[in-house]
């Protein structure tokens, strides 16, 4: 663990996962193989890591973060937790793939009881592309990890010079640098190497959430259907047949349901199944009632989470009540 306890420099805990920061490729293109260099030759690329923190790496998993379930997710929030339970740590580094970081944070914003900085990183090019990502977004990140300023701002996420929310972010470009955005703007950026805050974030998160990861054994299984043409019941039928408790609709627009649909979805609630209309736009609210009779149908609108993040909040949700009024109160709180 770590050696030096009284250095004045912070204590950085940095836990691996695996992803395209960990990639190698045998030429330019797109192609390379994921989660495949450990945390070590992550840490050796960034010379300059040393004189920002004491580090103490952990390879906590060695994956693609496309293979990531929610076993993953309770494994990943039970250790950050601990970790930053530790009077010897001040802050912690994940590095990850970029397929569901935007997941994997939200998840940790919303359950890990901790003002200490909580930063996601990654990479959108494999370690030996010509200009990799990965060494400079590890720097920044644990540059923002340690710096004082960023205690209670909530788990944020630092991707090409940019400090981006939990709540807010998402990958919005599959091959770009500038591939993860915000609707509402980044909290800040890295300037010469440290960071520099623009906004705060108002909504409620880590130690101020009510979904403790400590009081949370398991993730009751919640489905998502994105919506298109022709849209049918038997994926949300089927949703239910494999135990869901709730499922994410991703609809048009403002989260609308078909004519055709809304029956289905009336007898889903009838079934015990909770509907949370999201909308697949990737910006803007879902606005109960608008365009569906959520009181009618017993159904949540999501505010403006995006549908896998909506997913993740049904889930913790659940764990805590089975009551859609609760719900629909916590989706509008958080």
């Amino acid at each position: 663990m770590m050696t030096a306890a009284d250095s004045p420099r912070p204590r950085i805990a940095l836990l691996a996962t695996g992803g395209t920061i960990a990639g190698a490729g045998t030429g330019e293109g797109a192609a390379y193989r994921a989660a495949v260099a450990p945390v070590g030759e992550l840490i050796a690329a960034v010379p300059g890591l040393a004189r920002l923190a004491d580090l103490h790496a952990e390879q906590l998993m060695q994956i693609d973060s496309a293979d990531f379930t929610d076993s993953h997710l309770l494994q990943l929030a039970r250790r950050v937790a601990a970790l930053c339970a530790r009077d010897d740590v001040d802050g912690v580094v994940v590095t990850h793939g970029t397929d569901t970081l935007e997941e994997s944070a939200y998840f940790l914003h919303l359950t890990v009881p901790s003002r200490k900085p909580v930063v996601l990183t990654g990479a959108m090019r494999p370690a030996t592309a010509l200009a990799a990502d990965g060494p400079v977004n590890l720097l920044h990140a644990v540059a923002v990890a340690a710096h004082p300023s960023s205690a209670g701002r909530g788990v944020l996420v630092v991707m090409n010079e940019e400090i981006h929310s939990a709540r807010d972010v998402a990958k919005v470009h599959t091959l770009r640098l500038d591939a993860f955005a915000s609707p509402h703007g980044a909290l800040g950026g890295v300037v010469e190497g440290a960071p520099r805050w623009w906004r705060a974030l108002a909504r409620p998160h880590t130690a101020d959430s009510a979904f403790d990861i400590g009081r949370i054994d398991a993730l009751p299984l919640v489905g998502l259907v994105a919506s298109h043409g022709n849209l049918r019941r038997e994926p949300y039928d089927a949703w239910v047949a494999a135990g869901a408790r709730a499922i994410v609709h991703a609809g048009f627009g403002g989260g609308t349901v078909p004519a055709y649909l809304r029956d289905a979805f009336i007898g889903l609630r009838a079934r015990g199944v909770l509907l949370v209309r999201a909308s697949r736009v990737g910006a803007g609210p879902v606005i109960r009632n608008a365009t569906f009779d959520d009181d009618g149908c017993g159904s949540v609108a999501a505010d403006d989470q995006n549908a896998p993040r909506a997913r993740l909040l049904a889930a913790l949700a659940l764990t805590r009540t089975q009551d859609a009024g609760e719900v629909q109160a916590m989706f509008l709180s958080y």
